[in-house]
């Protein structure tokens, strides 16, 4: 079966009248996938290496966070499935920069007015001159927040892709798959090698680098065909890898350095099982499960369109839930993992999906978080 992929831009079908899928679809597992990465981080920050760490908590954690690994892979890939179609090569590279400027620009600039002021709230900082200025500068530079990285890595792949729709629109997948393969060699196997022998080819070799690969992966896997045995076969394989390889590190290499090598998103382990995912999803047209109910239809379309603003504000509501905030505490330091890591997952996620719907409904306010 092959895939395909026949809808409107990515960035732009938030102005669409029409459901698409598997846009929605692959958005909106996406978009739980981030929030379940960040609900189980609190066991790497909050519970590793305290009297609460136990290796139940461990073996859960782990499972969980590498089960969502794929959530910003699948975004990119994405990404590049509509932003790099051949049809796309005419539009001027001014009017594609501008159209996605003002939409990040602004999300950037209001959320990180919002995070400065969430970091003084938490921090108790003392609100100065001296220190608004530096949260301004830091904040411009690096992100008010760790979760802002994501918004540095679309403005860099928007700014590389005119030159990449030029190479798609070669219509060469010859070409794209050598590129796919340069990039995977450098990121991934070369990483490994050194990982295991200890010694690494020059990093001068392999210049195609970075998010790079998986953004042309999303046009690239539009014309390839795998069986679902297959493609199940290698996410599970890839979900294997990583619980086993991090186990490994962690307990019995003794790396301090490396105890949580695989669990880097340009890894082969996490490669393999987002491709695989990403095909996965891309399969679903109108006949995935809940399709047939508008009602369900309707709610995973908002998701869809709201992505951008539900990533930006995730971490606030997950971060009140973990210290009361709300007048009640939901966090993995007093609870079981198991239940803890789905629960408050969901709870941070529609409450967050909630207040951006209802910020939508402020004309202002719909312009300025994404």
């Amino acid at each position: 079966m092959c895939i395909q992929i026949t809808i409107p831009d990515v960035e732009n079908q938030k102005n669409e009248d029409t459901f698409s899928l598997p846009v929605d679809l692959i958005r909106t597992v996406g978009i739980v996938l981030v929030v379940m990465l960040h609900v189980s981080n609190e066991y790497y920050t909050a519970i590793y290496q305290t009297p609460l760490e136990s290796a139940g908590f461990w073996w859960t954690a782990t499972v969980y966070k590498s089960l969502t690994l794929s959530c910003i892979p699948l975004f990119v890939m994405l990404s590049g499935a509509l932003l790099l179609q051949p049809s796309k090569i005419k539009e001027p590279i001014k009017v594609f920069l501008r159209k996605r400027a003002n939409r990040i620009g602004l999300a950037f600039a209001f959320w990180s007015a919002v995070y400065i002021a969430w970091g003084f709230f938490v921090n108790q900082f003392p609100v100065t001159f001296d220190n608004v200025v530096e949260g301004t500068v830091k904040s411009l530079f690096t992100g008010p927040w760790y979760h802002f990285w994501f918004l540095y890595l679309i403005a860099g792949l928007y700014l590389i892709t005119p030159i990449l729709r030029a190479v798609v629109a070669y219509r060469s997948q010859n070409l794209l798959k050598y590129l796919i393969i340069l990039w995977f060699l450098g990121v991934a196997v070369v990483p490994l090698l050194q990982l295991i022998i200890g010694y690494s080819v020059n990093n001068s070799v392999f210049v195609f680098g970075g998010w790079i690969g998986y953004f042309m992966l999303g046009t690239y896997l539009q014309k390839k065909q795998l069986r679902s045995s297959i493609l199940y076969g290698l996410f599970f394989l890839g979900l294997i890898w990583t619980v086993s390889s991090t186990w490994y590190m962690h307990f019995l290499a003794h790396s301090l350095e490396q105890d949580y090598f695989f669990f880097d998103y340009l890894t082969a382990n996490v490669i393999v099982a987002s491709v695989a995912l990403f095909m996965i999803l891309s399969r679903f047209n109108a006949d995935w499960p809940g399709s047939k109910n508008p009602r369900v239809r309707q709610v995973v379309h908002a998701i869809s369109e709201n992505t951008l603003p539900i990533y930006l504000f995730h971490i606030i509501i997950l971060e009140s839930l973990q210290r009361g905030y709300f007048g009640f505490k939901l966090s993995l330091t007093i609870m079981n993992p198991v239940i803890g890591v789905p629960l408050i997952t969901i709870v941070t996620f529609f409450i967050t999906f909630g207040l951006v719907l209802l910020m939508k409904k402020v004309p202002l306010l719909k312009k300025m978080i994404g």
